[in-house]
């Protein structure tokens, strides 16, 4: 069971991955970050992309009209597309609150994006907050 470190450690290992890190969209502070930020900041990124899931997790349009969530978040993951990249966020189910996400940024030329999701959901199964 990995850490934070080790966590996005792996998800830098993914093909075209730029940076990563886990968020609180709570606060939106960056809990651990791995190598670049879109913006040069994480800090910055981290507080901007904590919008994004925050607005995600709270509308009740993304929660799928009769489904019984038990508690999680009505939201897997966000994909945000851009001319140079992908952004992807997932959702991680934690003992308390649930309000971290993984944020991974992706080259366009050289990611990924099926494996980004697939590798994003083990890594946050595995996730050890603590």
């Amino acid at each position: 069971m990995p850490g934070i470190d080790e966590c996005l450690l792996e998800a830098m290992a993914l093909p075209g991955a730029r940076g990563a890190s886990l968020v609180d969209w709570t606060s939106g502070l960056a809990l651990g970050t791995a190598g670049d930020s879109p913006v040069g900041d994480h800090e910055t990124t981290a507080a901007e992309t904590a919008e994004l899931a925050r607005a995600a997790a709270e509308f009740d349009s993304f929660a799928a009209a009769g489904e019984d969530p038990g508690g999680e978040p009505p939201v897997e993951d966000l994909i945000v597309t851009t001319r140079a990249g992908y952004h992807v966020l997932r959702f991680v189910e934690t003992s308390f609150d649930s309000s971290v996400f993984l944020h991974l940024w992706l080259d366009r030329d050289t990611g990924n994006l099926a494996l980004a999701r697939i590798r994003l959901r083990d890594l946050a199964e595995r996730l050890v907050l603590g």
